[in-house]
């Protein structure tokens, strides 16, 4: 599947061709978790409506839920200003990150008690 032209344009991915995508829970606002894409999971997810990572460690695909029921049903998609981050706003269904965890951002490195 390929990224349609004038968005691939408009996205500048690294030099392994992938750009990191952050997911938010539409609703609360939570950052969930991030993950990266390289242009064809930025299509797949695009042309599904459901989050499709590309996994650095495993070299494949991977559309988030398909083994552990837990989906993201994509939102939107937002680009950030200097075009090399993107923001995926999703309906999370069950715990984003394979710990377990609602977020994969449960650990606090500022001594604060204060939820993110």
């Amino acid at each position: 599947m390929r990224l349609q032209e004038d968005v691939a344009a408009k996205v500048r991915f690294n030099a392994d061709g992938l750009v990191p995508a952050v997911a938010q829970d539409a609703a609360s606002g939570q950052v969930l978790m991030l993950a990266w894409m390289d242009d064809e999971a930025l299509a797949r997810t695009l042309s599904s409506g459901r989050a499709t990572y590309w996994s650095r460690s495993r070299q494949i695909y991977w559309v988030k839920g398909e083994t552990s029921g837990h989906v993201q049903r994509v939102v939107s998609v937002h680009l950030d200003c200097d075009g090399d981050a993107l923001l995926l706003r999703v309906e999370q269904t069950g715990a984003a990150c394979h710990t377990g965890n609602r977020t994969c951002f449960f650990t606090d490195l500022t001594g604060s008690d204060v939820e993110c």
